[in-house]
């Protein structure tokens, strides 16, 4: 008999990334396999973990269950999921518009998705089951990660924010910050098995403590990874504007291994729309954040997300928006144009931008950011840099004879092949020869290589067949367990 196989199907932010390691590693646990690149819908249960954010997500979700629905009348016994924020918050509307879904969970019961294919395959019948609040801290639950030198460790669920272009807070609950021991334990585990970059994630990562009081929580936990032998590069996403204080930019100037870099969510530089958007500072102190963020780190490279054509928005807003961008030079942006989420305060808002005008203004936006990310990635040229070699970056590399990896600062390089073996998570010395606005080049010999336990645990993961769901995550307890918290899950744009 044949193993049964399974495909995990991801929409929207890390968080929901995050989510679907872990759902690959509950059904790796119930004795599925994954199916080979490309299967497309062609396995035993498909799972689709949705995104309520993205403009048009649940027409892109019932066109992808539409083409499914003939492959299941074709194959028997074959399950469809649906899960995720869209689950969460269509959850009676899903198996009317789309009979031959199998099942349907939320954001806070993630660890019931094995129990519930399971009920459906014995019931026949569709199962649907949406909890109001975290039964589990997600860490809780077995993983399959897809990097074997880099993690995302979830320091927290939720967000206590109520932005009003937002709808993913009333989907995923109220902020929940998981215990430093535990998330120590599990960074220390994983420098065990070879990670060496770890990504600290939270919708609001940096009003980590908030549940206990204590406001310097977050850059306590900083200081804390930098104590971890093995442990090379630590980054964080997504902070709020709000919560980031000195400690904060004292803990990452003066532990080592944290890396040099920050994305900031600006999302308009107009007081006005800030303040229509439920965004608890202003230009002045957001600006003020960047200068200070600079004086403890010149080289730290600087991102960001910035909305255009936010309900009542005029020509100055917008202006006061490019003024912002020009002064904080933002090493890249990620830009969106505003449209209506249903179930959000501003979708009912008056003052709706015609689209032509939300358009224009998002190219002018666009322009003048490409324009910086060039200038300052131009700044590069002629450093010499250590790139942790990744996978996946560089889709020409093939092509180019190249290599492709991330600097410190997270910047995306490429980088002439050197003539020795080179394997993911490995380290490459660089010298920058060309700077495009997205990327940088280093022509020419490497000056070092360094092969790492990172690079020797990707070699292991691909050589050998992978075995069982991966790492459990959070600390085991001795004795009776302590009941589960009565939180509630996160994920969204910060």
């Amino acid at each position: 008999m044949s193993e049964k196989t399974y495909e995990v199907r991801t929409y929207g932010c890390q968080m929901n990334v995050h989510d679907s390691e872990r759902l690959s590693g509950l059904l790796e646990g119930a004795g599925y396999v994954r199916a080979p690149e490309g299967a497309d819908g062609d396995a035993d249960v498909v799972v689709f973990n949705t995104c309520a954010v993205r403009e048009n997500a649940d027409n892109k979700l019932y066109g992808n269950l539409g083409r499914l629905a003939p492959m299941k009348t074709k194959r028997p016994g074959m399950q469809i999921a649906v899960g995720g924020c869209l689950a969460q918050k269509d959850r009676d509307t899903i198996t009317q518009r789309a009979p031959w879904v199998d099942v349907v969970f939320g954001t806070h019961n993630i660890g019931k998705l094995p129990v519930l294919l399971e009920r459906a395959r014995v019931q026949e019948e569709a199962q649907v089951e949406i909890a109001e609040s975290l039964e589990a801290f997600p860490s809780t639950l077995p993983t399959r990660r897809e990097s074997a030198y880099a993690a995302w460790v979830s320091i927290s669920v939720g967000c206590n924010n109520t932005c009003t272009f937002c709808i993913v807070p009333a989907l995923r609950g109220k902020e929940k910050d998981r215990r430093t021991g535990d998330i120590l334990a599990e960074i220390e585990a994983l420098v065990a098995e070879g990670v060496s970059e770890i990504t600290l994630l939270g919708q609001n990562v940096n009003a980590y403590g908030s549940d206990i009081g204590d406001r310097e929580a977050f850059s306590k936990l900083l200081r804390a990874c930098g104590k971890i032998e093995g442990l090379e590069r630590v980054r964080f996403t997504s902070p709020h504007p709000r919560d980031f204080t000195d400690d904060v930019i004292a803990a990452m100037a003066e532990t080592p291994n944290v890396m040099p870099q920050l994305h900031m969510p600006l999302q308009s530089g107009s007081d006005t729309i800030l303040k229509a958007m439920r965004r608890s500072y202003r230009q002045e102190r957001f600006l003020g954040i960047i200068e200070r963020v600079r004086a403890a780190m010149p080289d730290a490279a600087i991102s960001t997300d910035i909305i255009v054509g936010f309900p009542g928005e005029t020509e100055e807003d917008f202006q006061q928006t490019l003024h912002t961008v020009r002064e904080a030079r933002f090493t890249n942006a990620f830009t969106f144009q505003y449209s209506i989420r249903p179930g959000t305060p501003a979708a009912t808002m008056d003052g709706q931008i015609p689209k032509e005008v939300v358009q224009e203004r998002y190219l002018r936006l666009v322009a003048l950011q490409e324009e910086i990310s060039w200038e300052e990635n131009k700044k590069q040229v002629g450093r010499t840099l250590e790139v942790m070699v990744a996978e996946g970056e560089g889709r020409k590399d093939g092509a180019t004879l190249r290599l492709s990896g991330r600097a410190p600062d997270n910047r995306l390089v490429h980088f002439t092949k050197p003539d020795q073996d080179v394997r993911p998570g490995d380290v490459v010395t660089v010298g920058i020869t060309y700077a495009a606005p997205h990327h940088l080049l280093a022509e020419g010999e490497a000056k070092a290589v360094r092969r790492t336990r990172a690079g020797d645990a990707w070699e292991k993961r691909n050589a050998e067949p992978q075995q069982g769901p991966g790492v459990m995550l959070g600390l085991p307890k001795i004795g009776v367990p302590e009941p589960l918290p009565a939180a509630t899950g996160g994920c969204s744009i910060a």
